[in-house]
């Protein structure tokens, strides 16, 4: 399988891209077990968050060049009608990544290339191994450098000044320029990757599975918003929905009172 599902907590899933040989290179063959396992977490009601990440040395070097294969459901298809499947197959992973309710850490470890790089932009939170190194390679391929979305998050993840020179000029980052521009939140040793991404992920599980996954809306939908006005308008009306229809805030009280961490029902 290239895609695989892990289990390491009750409420934790890892998917790991299992194309070690091809650094996890994007292939159709690929990509449709991704968006199978984006579904099978999606549905699972005791997953809390999600964990992205990539087997051996790389997390994703992109496209594969050398062996794309056809989107699902090609067949008698001209090429013009080919191509544009293609090109949205693999361009809403980033959406389906959004439209999951669970937080997506991207535990990004060796090479995130082109598709890679616009993969870990479509996650909540992103932790970069040491080896961890980044470049938007479609500029140099020949091809344009704006792919998967990364012309909109990636201004919006570091500022349209160092967002336009990474895209236009194809240059490789590593990971401490990577945390110091803002793309990752932090670095840590390759060995310790994994681990560091699941202590995060327990930390967000001790919350309200509820509230976080209406806050991971909120944040996503309002990194569209065109005023402040109008992201605070969903704020308050996301708020008075968790409040009203959960006992949340009242067990928080209690807990706090009690010196015991929370049981969230919802």
């Amino acid at each position: 399988m290239f895609v695989e599902i892990e289990k390491p907590r009750p409420a934790v899933r890892v998917i790991r891209l299992n194309r070690p040989d091809r650094l996890n290179a994007l292939s159709f063959e690929v990509v449709e077990p991704l968006y199978e396992a984006f579904r099978s977490v999606a549905s699972d009601n005791e997953c809390q968050v999600v964990i992205l990440t990539g087997a051996g040395r790389g997390f994703c070097s992109g496209l594969d060049l050398e062996s794309t294969g056809l989107p699902p459901n090609a067949e008698g298809l001209s090429m013009s009608r080919i191509a544009i499947r293609a090109m949205e197959y693999m361009s809403d992973l980033v959406p389906a990544m959004r439209a999951l309710p669970q937080p997506v850490i991207a535990a990004i470890n060796g090479p995130a290339y082109g598709g890679g790089l616009c993969l870990i932009l479509g996650a909540d939170i992103r932790i970069a191994a040491e080896s961890a190194t980044f470049r938007g390679a479609g500029i140099n391929n020949g091809l344009t450098g704006t792919e998967l979305g990364v012309s909109f998050l990636l201004p919006r993840a570091i500022g349209a000044s160092r967002a336009f020179e990474i895209i236009l000029s194809g240059r490789e980052l590593d990971a401490v320029e990577a945390e110091r521009i803002g793309l990752v939140s932090r670095i840590v040793p390759d060995a310790q990757l994994l681990e560091s991404a699941l202590e995060l992920s327990d930390q967000i599980c001790g919350y309200s599975t509820h509230g976080v996954a209406m806050t991971k809306k909120v944040l996503w939908s309002n990194l569209e918003s065109g005023s402040l006005t109008q992201a605070i308008d969903l704020e308050n009306r996301n708020q008075l929905l968790v409040r009203m229809t959960t006992e949340n805030l009242d067990e928080a009280i209690r807990a706090r009172r009690d010196g015991r961490k929370p049981d969230y029902l919802d």
